[in-house]
């Protein structure tokens, strides 16, 4: 790995939005997961347009390195308010850079500032650089599986 770029970002605005969905399409590709042409904008639309849902950060000088989806969830195991590192992308031409790693400190910055005591996040099975990524720093690998059941609504 090089020397570590310094993290660069800024809350993305609505006028982000074909560029944040240019990346989102790259990264579902990438990791296996559905873009719907009518849900995801829509939904990306509203976490833009809503601080109380929380915040999409692009990443990078020119915001072109990547994005990161952090939002916020209420759980009564987690002590109350928690927060969610719902999507995090580094555009292939900026890995290797330790963005990422400078990103889930940047998360975890932002989930104290909203008052959360527990940062969450999801890997997929088949992303075993990612997953070592987040161990590397401090995320521990619960016992638990997390299930989902499509109530078929969308925003």
């Amino acid at each position: 790995m090089s020397a570590a770029t310094p993290l660069v970002s800024r809350i993305a605005t609505l006028d982000d939005l074909p560029a944040v969905l240019t990346m989102m399409r790259a990264f579902y590709s990438e990791d296996r997961l559905h873009f719907d042409e009518v849900a995801t904008p829509r939904a990306v639309s509203a976490l833009l347009s809503d601080p109380g849902c929380g915040a999409l950060l692009l990443l990078g000088a020119d915001g072109a390195d990547g994005y990161m989806a952090l939002t916020r969830g209420f759980s009564l195991e987690q002590g109350g308010h928690h927060a969610l590192l719902d999507e995090l992308y580094i555009a292939p031409a900026a890995r290797g850079r330790g963005l990422g790693a400078q990103a889930l400190e940047l998360a975890s910055s932002q989930a104290r500032v909203w008052g959360v005591a527990v940062l969450r996040l999801e890997v997929h099975h088949h992303n075993p650089r990612a997953k070592a990524l987040y161990l590397r720093a401090g995320f521990v690998d619960g016992v638990r599986d997390t299930l989902a059941l499509d109530l078929g609504t969308r925003l």
